[in-house]
């Protein structure tokens, strides 16, 4: 039991490094827009939700690559896997295509659409652009990193994503306010040091893939569009984004029911939101573990062994989610004054940390059990059990609470955490009611074929 464990932690550990070193970054990055006003922030938190949406449609691409990787590693299969991770950056070179249009085109119209203020769009417009741009890179870094994942190199991303994270916070400071003979570029420096960050993680993904593991792998090579790959993995991807699109969209529409209470009530939704990613980042990391170890398993055939390692993620992912609930709740107003000094803004976000603390365990069961369940290939369940329950349950429960119930920023947070304590014991009891002995690596086509 405490080997495996120790095999849990040793692949976790570095993932929550990275993890938590963006949601540190995204701290810090709000800490120095907040001097800029109530107006900064609520412009920060609404592009985060909107590039949240954006990743999320494309980021199926890299769970893929995670989870297939992680078979064919398994499997010892990994000429596949490699042809497979270059049909997935094809994949992402489109989606970039897509992301650079809206970026270039749309900025003003997705801000009128989520209600912001004509001084929310006015001030927003150029930030919002930037971040398009720099999503670009980061859906390629995301399927290189998932790559790295399903080989069971952790290290890789943590490495990579602290020197791209210290990048942001440096050129943040140094281009907002235009310190150490940068330009005073204001709110949209804070967008161009993201967009060096996402540069800089790229360029030494690719360096990593290409150059430091060619020799063991094999990376260089010249891969087609296998027609049965290409469409598995075409299909899985789609799967994987829409799941995550699902639930991006409803925090979207969840963000216009919050930014219709006011400039203080969607500065207080968002730095408590952020604070809760310091929960929310470690239960992704657990998560990506369980579908490195469920996955690999599945790839030996050891089926049996698999369901045993996702349920040992679980645990440990469990009771670190439970100390950090616990010092968030000890702690929620020294923490939410790190962020303002407005007292309406603290006051409120503090009462959103209490409200969330311990509920926020059953992110670690949606992060961990989706990621056992990626391991699996069951990406079918996963799609339409995140369409279910935020368009069935979790939307209409938000409006509910919200404006008929007049709870205001209260209902939003008891519908946030109602869904997902549902959503969490859903996908803890499917994980257990699948048929274990039946699963089979995934295939792009029949093994007779």
């Amino acid at each position: 039991m405490l080997s495996k464990w120790k095999k849990i932690l040793l692949l976790a550990l570095p993932s929550i490094v990275s993890f938590a070193s963006m949601t540190l970054t995204g701290t810090i990055g709000l800490i120095m827009v907040g001097e800029l006003g109530a107006l900064a922030i609520a412009v920060v938190g609404v592009s985060n939700i909107v590039m949240y949406n954006a990743w999320a449609l494309f980021s199926g691409i890299g769970h893929t690559v995670n989870y297939l990787v992680a078979q064919n590693y398994g499997g010892n299969t990994m000429r596949q896997g490699i042809e497979r991770t270059y049909i997935a950056l094809y994949l992402c070179a489109m989606a970039g295509a897509l992301v650079l249009l809206t970026g270039s085109a749309a900025n003003d119209d997705i801000l009128r659409l989520i209600g912001g203020s004509p001084d929310l769009v006015s001030e927003g417009s150029d930030y919002l652009g930037i971040r398009f741009y720099a999503m670009v890179f980061s859906i390629f870094t995301f399927a290189f990193h998932g790559f790295f994942r399903g080989i069971e190199d952790t290290r890789t991303p943590m490495l990579i994503s602290l020197i791209g994270n210290l990048a942001v916070v440096f050129f943040t400071y140094t281009l907002t306010y235009g310190h150490w003979g940068f330009p005073n570029l204001g709110l949209a420096g804070a967008g161009w040091a993201i967009f060096c960050g996402e540069t800089i993680s790229f360029i030494l993904s690719v360096y990593v893939y290409f150059c430091r593991l060619h020799n063991r792998f094999g990376t260089r090579m010249k891969v087609g569009l296998n027609l049965f790959e290409s469409r598995l993995i075409l299909l899985e991807s789609s799967k994987l984004g829409f799941q995550e699109f699902a639930l991006s969209i409803s925090m979207f529409i969840f963000t216009m029911f919050v930014t219709r209470l006011g400039t203080h009530a969607l500065a207080a939704n968002e730095i408590a939101l952020n604070v809760m990613g310091f929960g929310f980042m470690p239960a992704f990391a657990f998560g990506s573990t369980a579908t490195i170890l469920v996955g690999q398993e599945i790839g030996r055939g050891k089926r049996i062994a698999a369901r045993r390692w996702g349920t040992d993620t679980a645990i440990l992912g469990s009771l670190l989610m439970f100390a950090l609930g616990t010092v968030e709740f000890i702690f929620a107003e020294p923490i939410a004054r790190i962020y303002t000094d407005d007292p309406k803004v603290y006051q409120l976000t503090a009462y959103l940390l209490k409200i969330s603390a311990y509920l926020q365990i059953f992110d670690g069961l949606v992060m961990i059990y989706s990621g056992g369940l990626r391991g699996i290939g069951d990406t079918s369940f996963l799609l339409w059990s995140s369409l279910f329950l935020s368009w069935l349950l979790f939307l209409p429960l938000c409006y509910l609470l919200t404006f008929v119930f007049q709870w205001a920023s209260i209902g939003s947070w008891l519908s946030l955490y109602i869904f997902i304590m549902v959503y969490g014991i859903t996908v803890m009891i499917r994980y257990y009611r699948v048929d274990w002995l039946s699963i089979q690596a995934k295939a792009a086509h029949p093994p007779s074929a």
